[in-house]
């Protein structure tokens, strides 16, 4: 009887632990995709041309892109996400199916994404040695994140390169 209890309650530890990682998974895809949106609005205005390659960096080294953690807000006037004139246009907000299920009715969830943060550093490449890459730059995108239930940030990362050639 005493095995089959403790059996039993660690099997429900299991399952609280199963639960919590389930519900986390959202806000983990949440995380991917606003680091992905936040890339693709990157290389959209360079490929576009809507800013030059010394404006794809982040303000301290001359450039457009906010420094640090940054609120998820809409993309502003300028259509570029986490540059200066993103606070104006409010919180971005997912939406979600209601309980009927079916997304664009009346019963659909707004849920401002408030427990978001995102940083974009643009930094200079290098090479093995240390010496800088002419044309090459790294993009990094941090999402942070809390999923309910737990008082740490979670923490997604993207991390790739852009050049300057179209």
């Amino acid at each position: 009887m005493f095995i089959l209890t403790v059996g039993l309650v660690s099997l429900l530890g299991v399952m609280g632990m199963a639960m919590a990682r389930t519900e986390g998974s959202q806000q983990l895809g949440t995380s991917k995709q606003l680091a992905n949106e936040a890339l693709e609005s990157i290389l959209t205005a360079r490929e576009t041309a809507n800013i030059t390659w010394s404006q794809i960096q982040n303000t301290g080294a001359g450039g457009i892109f906010l420094p640090g953690f940054n609120p998820i807000y809409q993309a502003g006037a300028d259509g570029i996400i986490d540059t200066a004139d993103d606070a104006a246009s409010g919180y971005q907000i997912l939406v979600l199916p209601g309980p009927d299920g079916i997304y664009g009715t009346a019963d659909d969830i707004n849920e401002p994404l408030t427990n978001y943060q995102r940083q974009v550093q643009i930094v200079q490449a290098n090479d093995n040695l240390g010496n800088p890459i002419s044309g090459l730059r790294q993009v990094t995108i941090t999402i942070n994140y809390y999923p309910p239930g737990f008082k740490v940030a979670q923490t997604y990362i993207l991390q790739t390169y852009i050049s300057a050639y179209r």
